[in-house]
């Protein structure tokens, strides 16, 4: 009962200062477990495509569970069968794992990032622990243990040498950064391009029909909305990413849909300006900003010769912006 209360400083957890000596082992030890799972976790996920780092986690996921059957040799000597459940989440002052390893689709780099963070969060954890520790065989375990996690990172390297020679790392770093752009790039350059491109002609034709800057921000904001809201679903609902690879569809559908709304208003937004010249030859401007940022991304991830890059959606965007102006100022 009183553990759900929310009084300032009072959360139910316990202070790390506060914890017995039993209890720290105890806490070591379900540390020690969820690691080598967490680690196990990266290890399946990767092992279809990325085996040799695969291979570098199973390792990792080895050496935590040597450190846990320690711990536990040790607290069975010491204080018997019964281990006393306790994890990182009842102690209030104590570092907890964040749940980004529960997330399915993460990257490459991400992975190995995360890994590094939990390796010099547990060196952390066992040099404080031992700090605390009376026992003359608990603060030798717990001093053997921090210096093996400081160790840890020098081992996944050395993992890494044994799995990982500099083709295979290439490979899947060239593999990881494909994932990115099917992902993220690919579907959010889409959703540039049909942005920026689509609703120029409705916003310009706008824009030279009625002179009127506020009702020309109004359609340009709706025409990107819309559009923002159709190719978002439209991208998420038409490829679940299984088989083709692309990764998860709300992923891609938040891209595409983003971008093309952000390409929308992009040429949208200076119609806030009363004065209707003055708006329009910004908003021209903003569209010939648009449009070369869309070129020089397809030539960086695209691998679209700038040129061709250049030709293709400069051209397209300008006869558009001109179908809308003649169509507004008929």
């Amino acid at each position: 009962m009183l553990a759900r209360l929310s009084w300032p400083g009072f959360s139910g957890k316990r202070r790390f200062d506060d914890l017995t000596q039993q209890e720290i082992l105890a806490l070591a030890i379900s540390s020690e477990e969820e690691d080598g799972q967490i680690y196990a976790t990266y290890a399946a996920r990767l092992r279809d495509r990325y085996p040799a780092s695969a291979a570098v986690f199973d390792g990792m996921a080895a050496e935590e569970n040597q450190h846990r059957r320690a711990l536990l040799d040790h607290y069975h000597r010491r204080f018997g069968d019964v281990v006393i459940p306790i994890r990182r989440e009842h102690v209030r002052d104590f570092y907890a794992r964040r749940p980004v390893w529960l997330v399915e689709q993460l990257s490459l780099d991400r992975i190995r990032q995360e890994a590094g963070d939990m390796e010099r969060e547990a060196q952390a954890f066992y040099v404080r622990a031992a700090g605390r520790a009376t026992d003359v065989e608990i603060r030798k375990l717990l001093g053997d243990l921090a210096a093996a996690e400081g160790k840890h990172e020098r081992k996944a390297g050395l993992l890494a040498e044994q799995h990982l020679d500099h083709d295979e790392r290439s490979a899947e770093d060239r593999a990881a950064h494909r994932q990115f752009v099917l992902t993220w790039v690919q579907p959010g350059l889409a959703g540039l391009m049909d942005g920026s491109v689509s609703t120029l002609a409705p916003i310009f034709a706008t824009a030279f029909a009625t002179q009127d800057t506020w009702t020309t921000f109004l359609v340009g904001v709706s025409a990107s909305v819309g559009a923002g809201i159709s190719m978002g679903f439209t991208e998420a609902a038409h490829d679940d990413g299984k088989l083709s690879g692309r990764g998860a569809p709300w992923k891609r559908g938040l891209a595409s849909g983003v971008m093309t709304t952000l390409g929308g208003l992009g040429h949208a937004l200076p119609y806030l300006i009363p004065s209707f010249w003055t708006a329009t030859v910004i908003a021209l401007l903003v569209v010939f900003v648009e449009l070369w940022a869309i070129a020089w991304i397809q030539n960086r991830y695209m691998e679209t010769p700038f040129l061709r890059a250049t030709f293709q959606v400069v051209l397209g965007g300008a006869l558009v912006l001109a179908a809308g102006i003649l169509i507004g100022g008929a």
